[in-house]
């Protein structure tokens, strides 16, 4: 079993039930899923725009806890995190910090990403993306 890093927006596909899981399934299975701790940060902020109750936020947490590893930062995914967002900003091509977390964590972890939105992370070097988007 491998360890791939799932994008906030794959997990939330998953989380809401959106038809666009399915186009996912092949990647997913007999994987170990990872993410990263912006991503838990992301869902949490979205829990709270949307006003959920200590209830459904508990169930976020059991989810997460149930079916992901979070991984977490430590100074090398810091400063790994700094060269992305100066590199995108040197070539004109800024990426947003969650982003950038996103991008980090899978190179500090070296672990492909498992992402609907290729685009964000484009011309990130050595980092492997999985999608189904063309």
């Amino acid at each position: 079993m491998d360890v791939i890093l799932l994008d906030t927006n794959i997990v939330s596909f998953i989380l809401k039930g959106d038809s666009r899981t399915s186009d996912y399934e092949l990647h997913l299975k007999e994987q170990h899923l990872a993410i990263s701790f912006m991503t838990v940060a992301e869902l949490y902020q979205w829990a709270a725009v949307r006003k959920w109750g200590e209830r459904r936020r508990a169930q976020l947490t059991q989810t997460l806890q149930a079916n992901y590893t979070v991984l977490s930062f430590d100074v090398r995914l810091c400063r790994i995190w700094g060269d992305i967002r100066a590199e995108r900003q040197l070539t004109g091509k800024p990426i947003s910090p969650q982003d950038a977390w996103v991008a980090a964590t899978a190179l500090h972890y070296r672990l492909p990403l498992v992402t609907h939105n290729p685009k964000d992370f484009a011309d990130i070097a050595n980092l492997r993306i999985i999608t189904t988007v063309e």
